[in-house]
C-alpha cells in the first residue's frame, strides 16, 4: 500500500475521514448495519507462537506515545526499534531515552505525513503502537497489518462504523492482531471491582453509569498541545461522545459485553454549547484565530445503552465545563453498588444503614478483592508510572501477550464495540435522540466466546 498523498486522501475518503457532516449524510436511522462480508478467519481466541523479544515501532511521540516509551523500556525482553513523528525533534526526544538506558538508537521515520507507512515496512518489527491523531487510528493500523505487523493504538479505536468494519476485516484478512490501548480497563480501582464482580459480590448486575468528565478548555485552546488544534475542530464539526471508552471500557468487562451478552442500541443527547463559546470570548486574545469559532458540540452528552439480555448503562461526556475529574466507574446489582470519584461502596446488608462506605473504611475490601495482576505488579507498575500505574499494568499484558503467546485481552472486536457510541451517538441527537442499533461487530460469536480473560 503506497500512501503518496493523494492516494492517502483517497484512502482518508473511503474510510469516511473527510468529515462527520459527509458520515452524517451517508447514515441515517434507515441505514442497516449489517455485518459485511467476511474475507478471513475470525481472530477471537487467537494466539500465536511466543517471541522471544518483543520488538515494537511507535508511531506518534506526543503526548501519549512518548508515555509508551518509558513503560515498553521498563518491560523485559522488550525492544523500541523504530519511532515516527513527522516532527522530528519528538522521535529524536525519545529516541536518546532510549540510547540513555543502554539500547540501540531505534531507526528514525520523520520525512512527512506517509513516513509511518516506511515504518510499517520495516522487517524487524513485530508491534505498531499508533498514538496520533484520531483520523489516523485506521489508516495507519491498516497499513500496519496489511505489512503483517500486529497493531496498538491509542482511543478511540475508529470515528465511524466503516473505520470499525475495515479494521475487523483487515485484522482478520492478515491474522494479526489489532488492540484498542484503554488504559482504564487496567486502574486499580476498575480491576478491583472487576474481581469482586467475578466473586458475585455484586450480584446479578442490572446497571452501570460511566463518562469522560474532564475539564480540558484550557488544553483545547492550548497553542501546541493539540497539533493543530486537531481535537478542537471536533467541537465545531459534530454533537455527540467523541471519547467514549475510557468509562465504557471498564464497564463493558464488568457486563461481559462481547462474552455472552451485547450492546443492542442507544439513544443519545446534549445540553446547549456554552462553555467552549464563552471560554473563548473570556479568555482569548482580540484577533486570536478561535474568537470567533462556532461550537456545535453540546457541553454535556448524555447516552443510555441497552444490551441484549436488558441491562442499562449511562454513558457521558463533558470536557468543557468546571468539573472535577470523573470516569462515575458505577456498577450496580442485586447484591450492592460501587461508585467512584470518590470510591465508595454499598453491599446489601452491612452495617451503617443506607450509607456509602468509604475512604479508610474501604481498607479491608481493597486487602481480600485487589486484583491479582496489581498484587503481583503494582509496585513496579507505580513507579513506572502513567496514570498512577494503569498505562504499565496495560503495556505489560500487551507485551506479555506477545512474549507468552496467549491471547490478548481487548481485541478488535472489543475496540469496535467501546468505540461505536462516537459515531452513534451523533447519529442518535442529530435524530432527536432516536434509538440507533449496534452492529454485531463479533458476528455473532459474542454468544459462544468463553471466558474473558484478565
Amino acid at each position: 500500500m503506497n500512501f503518496s498523498r493523494r492516494s492517502l486522501i483517497k484512502l482518508l475518503g473511503s474510510l469516511g475521514f473527510l468529515g462527520i457532516p459527509e458520515m452524517q449524510k451517508k447514515y441515517s436511522l434507515n441505514t442497516k448495519l449489517k455485518a459485511p462480508k467476511q474475507i478471513g478467519q475470525s481472530m477471537i481466541n487467537k494466539q500465536f507462537k511466543p517471541l522471544d523479544k518483543v520488538k515494537v515501532g511507535i508511531i506518534g511521540l506526543g503526548n501519549r506515545g512518548s508515555g509508551h516509551v518509558g513503560n515498553l523500556l521498563d518491560i523485559d525482553k522488550v525492544e523500541i526499534v523504530a519511532l515516527c513523528d513527522k516532527v522530528k525533534a519528538k522521535a529524536e526526544r525519545s529516541a536518546k531515552r532510549i540510547t540513555d538506558k543502554g539500547h540501540k538508537k531505534p531507526a528514525i521515520y520523520s520525512n512527512g505525513e506517509s513516513d509511518f507507512e516506511n515504518l510499517c515496512k520495516q522487517d524487524d518489527i513485530d508491534i505498531v503502537y499508533i498514538a496520533t491523531n484520531w483520523i489516523w487510528h485506521a489508516p495507519m493500523a491498516i497499513c500496519a497489518m496489511e505489512n503483517g505487523k500486529h497493531t496498538a493504538l491509542e482511543v478511540p479505536m475508529a470515528t465511524t462504523i466503516k473505520e470499525c468494519w475495515d479494521m475487523i476485516n483487515v485484522s482478520e484478512k492478515t491474522q494479526r492482531f489489532c488492540v484498542m490501548l484503554e488504559n482504564c480497563c487496567y486502574n486499580y480501582w476498575e480491576m478491583m471491582i472487576l474481581n469482586m464482580v467475578r466473586k458475585g459480590e455484586f450480584g446479578d448486575l442490572t446497571h452501570a453509569e460511566c463518562a469522560y468528565i474532564h475539564d480540558l478548555r484550557g488544553l483545547l485552546f492550548h497553542d501546541t498541545y493539540y497539533e493543530d488544534h486537531w481535537r478542537r475542530k471536533w467541537y465545531t464539526q459534530a454533537d455527540g461522545n467523541f471519547y467514549p471508552t475510557h468509562g465504557l471500557g471498564p464497564v463493558a468487562q464488568y457486563m461481559n459485553i462481547n462474552y455472552g451478552d451485547k450492546f443492542e442500541y442507544m439513544v443519545s443527547m446534549s445540553s446547549p454549547e456554552f462553555g467552549m463559546s464563552k471560554w473563548a470570548k473570556e479568555k482569548l486574545p482580540a484577533g486570536h484565530p478561535a474568537k470567533n469559532e462556532k461550537y456545535v458540540r453540546g457541553d454535556m452528552n448524555t447516552s443510555i445503552i441497552k444490551t441484549n439480555k436488558g441491562k442499562t448503562i449511562m454513558l457521558q461526556h463533558d470536557t468543557v465545563s468546571p468539573r472535577p475529574y470523573s470516569r462515575i466507574n458505577m456498577v450496580s446489582g442485586t447484591k450492592g453498588t460501587f461508585s467512584d470519584y470518590p470510591a465508595r461502596l454499598y453491599l446489601d446488608g452491612q452495617e451503617g444503614g443506607h450509607s456509602w462506605k468509604q475512604g479508610s473504611d474501604l481498607d479491608p475490601v481493597k486487602k481480600q478483592f485487589e486484583h491479582p495482576l496489581w498484587k503481583k505488579i503494582g509496585e513496579i507498575a507505580r513507579k513506572s508510572g502513567g496514570h498512577g500505574g494503569m498505562d504499565f499494568v496495560m503495556n505489560y499484558r500487551m507485551m506479555t501477550a506477545l512474549l507468552e503467546g496467549r491471547k490478548v485481552d481487548m481485541d478488535v472486536y472489543d475496540g469496535a464495540a467501546w468505540s461505536a457510541p462516537f459515531p452513534l451517538s451523533i447519529l442518535s441527537v442529530k435524530n432527536r435522540s432516536a434509538p440507533v442499533d449496534f452492529p454485531d461487530f463479533t458476528r455473532g460469536k459474542w454468544k459462544t466466546r468463553g471466558e474473558f480473560l484478565i
